[in-house]
């Protein structure tokens, strides 16, 4: 194959977006639209990626910091012909080019690899069947080649009664793309440099267009609103629902679904509604997940049981756990296996060990529990004092009281019971009784808050 360059075209404003954010960084399935053209074009190997912005300036490069990607800035929107024009400079004479546009995220890289095959010796686009073809540029044929792409208002009426349109991806040789991209006019009721244009020219010159029939249309398909977001993300949704199914994953229902991220999931995983995927989540063997969970970015053990309601973020959670209804996994949590993490329940840079219960609201933050710790309702590590946070200590097979204040920092020796209705301020020891009953309520006149520590 000959050396692949690929231009995307993400200079548009996408006015009907209704937005100041860039139309392409506006996101399906929790990544930038943009993001999947890129993921498209990086899967098809390519020497250069080169990619064309305009509104939104900088916002769109710094979305994108660390990519291996060429950037080149369309000042002013005059049209597809014009925004290939400003990437010539890095394109390389020898390669062929595939264009993409920033705005189709389900592009397919299969069927762009069809393309870029066909496109040695020749033109070939990409095109589809559309029903109503309404604004589309339809393809004109001359017996089975390409004489030319007319856009829809300047197509006649006999024209507009075709139902092939183009979808607007294409692969060229260099060789020919620089001449034909140096003969575009601006001589059409838009004002603008058609890029389609090219199939006039080429077709002058003798050098063979073809266009290469989609049936899924769906990966061809650009968002220009707000509407057409909503029904790509489901479109998407769908595939990822498909995709888990035919993985031996059970869905309640698959159309209520969200995965905004990447979700592995081992065998005979079950998913109950309206759960939501974020980030980087692995589900182990037999993992079963309530209605209605948010997990983010979190590993979750086999024979896991993740009940209804319940929030991870930036967690891990051991095997043949227990976690919810309304249990809130914050960042740093790490869970061994049989553990239990009830409802109402929080905990943020927390690491339980196993065979440890937290079962009804409490607060457990900056702490280490060891094995089989009981912690009773509505116990709190308080771990901050208003600037600075401290650590909680919890050793094997203590059990702290309901209602108990664990004021950090703070060790609970081995075996220690801490009486219900405590407020812990000192080290407790192992294989003993620890409580604390206030008999008086006392005031301290200009005391001050501590300050924060420098680092």
């Amino acid at each position: 194959m000959s050396k692949l360059n690929i231009v995307i075209l993400a200079a548009g404003k996408g006015t009907r977006m209704h937005s100041n954010q860039p139309k392409v960084l506006h996101e399906i399935g929790g990544k930038p639209i943009l993001e999947h053209v890129i993921a498209c074009a990086t899967a098809l190997k390519p020497q250069k990626i080169i990619v064309v912005y305009g509104f939104g300036g900088e916002k769109v490069c710094e979305a994108f910091a660390g990519e291996e990607l060429i950037w080149v800035k369309q000042a002013e929107q005059l049209g597809t012909g014009h925004a290939v024009q400003q990437a010539l400079p890095h394109l390389d004479v020898d390669a062929n080019t595939l264009i993409l546009l920033g705005d189709v995220p389900l592009v397919d890289a299969e069927a762009c690899k069809a393309l870029i095959e066909k496109a040695n010796n020749q033109l070939a686009i990409l095109s589809f069947i559309k029903s109503d073809p309404t604004g589309y540029g339809r393809i004109v044929r001359n017996n089975q080649l390409v004489a030319a792409i007319v856009e829809h208002k300047d197509a006649t009426e006999a024209q507009r009664e075709i139902q092939e349109v183009n979808t607007g991806i294409m692969a060229v040789p260099n060789r020919y793309l620089t001449s034909w991209l140096s003969q575009l006019t601006n001589d059409n009721v838009q004002g603008e440099y058609y890029l389609t244009d090219i199939v006039a020219l080429a077709v002058q010159q003798n050098v063979t267009v073809m266009a290469e029939i989609t049936t899924d249309e769906w990966s061809v398909t650009g968002i220009n609103s707000k509407s057409d977001l909503a029904q790509i993300e489901r479109v998407y949704q769908t595939r990822i629902a498909n995709n888990l199914l035919q993985q031996g994953v059970t869905l309640t229902d698959p159309a209520r679904l969200d995965v905004r991220g990447n979700l592995t999931c081992g065998r005979d995983c079950e998913l109950d509604v309206n759960c939501v995927f974020e980030g980087n989540v692995t589900l182990g063997d037999n993992v079963k997940v309530g209605a209605n969970c948010v997990i983010k970015n979190a590993t979750i053990k086999s024979n896991a049981q993740i009940l209804a309601f319940t929030h991870i973020d930036d967690a891990e959670v051991g095997e043949n756990s227990r976690i919810g209804p309304y249990a809130r996994l914050r960042p740093g949590t790490i869970l061994q296996d049989d553990t239990h993490v009830g409802n109402f329940v929080e905990l943020k840079n927390a690491q339980v060990n196993v065979g440890s219960k937290i079962n009804h609201l409490s607060y457990v933050g900056d702490a280490t529990i060891g094995k089989n710790v009981n912690i009773g309702a509505g116990t709190i590590t308080c771990n901050y004092d208003g600037a600075n946070k401290f650590k909680t200590i919890i050793e094997d097979e203590a059990f702290i009281g309901s209602d108990t204040q664990l004021i950090a920092p703070v060790t609970i020796g081995k075996r220690a019971t801490i009486a219900a209705g405590s407020t812990i301020t000192k080290n407790a020891p192992a294989d003993a009784l620890t409580f604390c009953r206030a008999k008086e309520q006392k005031s301290i006149a200009g005391w001050k808050r501590p300050q924060k520590i420098k680092k």
